[in-house]
């Protein structure tokens, strides 16, 4: 396919095309995966950029390894941020020309990957799909509705808080481009996302609370008739030109990270546009007191789940079972429970030397058994009605090494200083993150992925605008939900990592991290000489509150071990 492309370059008469991760609607699963189709790579970001004479391949810290082993022979490697598009092409002697879809790209995505290094070229016609013909033949999946009670909120309350704001902000028009946000202000849900229920549509709104929704007409049977909003119209994608000419107004809000070139330049065409960030974020950020509730009852049952897993796999004397089996053995412990749907993202279950790729995914190919004296690394979670879950635990089956326990305990106490962050005077994601590596930097150790991502309810695993990271200077405010997560990976050896999902409650005046995650933390490999009082009450009380959540669902002998780790 690559060398398909290459003929086509000349035709088109530029130097290079870029291909990305993202389909157009910026969502972390893309429909069709062209950077897969043109380099193997299968993380969830990335960027490829091919030329007459070489191919380039750019991805963060998080998969380097991964991408070195699927695309590292045809490919040069290159890890973003260390190393941007735009310092790699200024080396090329003569200023040459790349070509895109615009419909794939925003202004925000180009700017930031190539400056002024090259010319760019916008090709309406996607040169991937032109040479594999691709079609989507995806069974149609109506959209549909979820009932108040579950949202907590009604789709007229959150289409008057966003109507509030752009009434502060003199705005006559919003296009909310993100799914996801679509999803959220009006209660809906699909099933475009392999892990995620997320209806693939996009909407305008303007100041009057019209809405101009735009989706595959055949997805939207269901919810014509059950939407609980009447100021609605539904449109096909291709008539979205028409729309924005008979939009009245001046003004027009986009969304920097998700609204592509190719529809800014059509409202463009008609109005001032605001670039900025779509509000909805951070409205659907803080979560109400009934996505809080069903959180935390999601991630009791998704507890239950995986305390039976972990107690199943540290019992059995032979531990000769493969990475595949293992996650779907995961999984039908989840799937016993009436409420489970189906994984929140690809389960990652490491062991050994796979664990050190942080975000690696066993295959018929690198799908190895578990050794008596390997760790295994395994990160998963679950979409339930009504809840997302992600949960990382690393579990030892022999006695571990001097210097893994030393490591692992660096990791958990990272984790406990996230946890006990006094978010009364720390409260933003670059400071926390810095309480997560503090333990592991006092000997050079460090990790190559932020600490925590903000997660959605019933929606996205992954959502801002909040993180804890060494960039995000995003306010952690009440309501939000983040992953807490440190780790440590030793290429070709190990990897480590724990991590819970919190929220943020405000009680009285103080505001404080809560636990989601109820499963216990491998006790064996921990070196409590080395833990100060605090993070040993810390263990007693976590294990304490997991026991109280999750026993009663529990066999005699699963409780009886989960107690022995109080």
């Amino acid at each position: 396919m690559i060398y398909l492309l290459k003929e086509i370059l000349n035709n088109e008469n530029i130097d290079g095309y870029i291909i990305p991760k993202n389909d157009e609607f910026f969502s972390e699963y893309s429909f069709p995966n062209r950077l897969k189709l043109i380099s193997n790579f299968s993380g969830s970001a990335g960027l490829a950029i091919i030329m007459k004479n070489e191919n380039l391949l750019f991805v963060d810290g998080r998969y380097t390894l991964q991408a070195n082993i699927e695309s590292g022979n045809k490919f040069k490697i290159y890890e973003i941020p260390k190393i941007m598009p735009f310092e790699v092409i200024k080396k090329i002697k003569k200023k040459i020309t790349l070509g895109f879809d615009p419909k794939l790209f925003t202004e925000n995505n180009l700017k930031t990957y190539f400056k002024n290094s090259c010319n760019l070229m916008p090709i309406n016609k996607n040169l991937i799909d032109k040479i594999c013909n691709l079609k989507n033949n995806y069974k149609i999946k109506e959209f549909y509705t979820l009932n108040e009670k579950v949202t907590g909120s009604s789709a007229s309350i959150k289409i008057n808080n966003l109507i509030s704001i752009l009434k502060v902000r003199k705005i006559d028009n919003i296009f909310i481009s993100a799914p996801e946000n679509c999803a959220w202000i009006l209660n809906i849900r699909g099933f475009d996302n392999p892990n995620s229920p997320i209806p693939n549509c996009q909407i305008i709104v303007n100041k009057n609370k019209n809405i101009y929704f735009f989706s595959d007409i055949k997805k939207i049977k269901n919810i014509k008739k059950s939407i609980n909003y009447k100021k609605i119209k539904f449109f096909e994608f291709k008539e979205f030109s028409k729309i924005i000419n008979i939009l009245k107004g001046k003004s027009f809000c986009i969304d920097r990270n998700s609204c592509s070139i190719f529809n800014k330049s059509i409202i463009l065409s008609k109005f001032k546009i605001l670039s900025g960030i779509d509000p909805c974020y951070q409205l659907k950020a803080i979560k109400n007191p009934t996505e809080i509730k069903n959180m935390i009852d999601a991630h009791i049952i998704d507890g239950v789940a995986l305390t039976k897993f972990l107690y199943w796999v540290k019992k059995r004397k032979n531990i000769n079972l493969s990475e595949l089996y293992l996650e779907k053995k995961l999984e039908n412990f989840r799937r016993k429970n009436k409420n489970f749907l189906y994984p929140s993202f690809n389960t990652i279950a490491g062991s050994g030397p796979n664990g050190a790729i942080v975000h690696y995914r066993a295959n018929k190919k690198s799908n190895r058994k578990l050794k008596k004296k390997d760790i295994f690394l395994c990160d998963s979670g679950g979409q339930y009605k009504y809840g997302t879950t992600d949960v990382t635990r690393t579990i030892c089956f022999s006695k571990p090494s001097k210097k893994i326990k030393d490591i692992f305990t660096r990791v958990l106490k990272g984790h406990i200083a996230v946890y006990k962050t006094n978010l009364n005077k720390i409260n933003t994601g670059d400071e926390i993150d810095k309480r997560a590596r503090f333990f592991l930097k006092k000997i050079k150790l460090d990790y190559g992925h932020g600490t925590g991502h903000g997660v959605g309810y019933f929606l996205n695993v992954h959502e801002g605008p909040q993180a804890i990271s060494k960039f995000n200077k995003v306010k952690i405010l009440p309501g939000m939900i983040l992953s807490n997560e440190p780790g440590y990976y030793k290429k070709n050896k190990f990897g480590i990592r724990i991590e819970n999902l919190v929220y943020v409650k405000k009680d009285k005046n103080n505001i404080a991290f809560k636990n989601l995650t109820m499963a216990p933390i491998d006790v064996d490999l921990v070196n409590f000489q080395m833990l100060t009082k605090e993070e040993k009450k810390y263990m007693r009380n976590y294990h304490s509150n997991v026991y109280a959540k999750t026993s009663k669902f529990l066999s005699s002998n699963e409780k009886k071990w989960l107690s022995s780790l109080l």
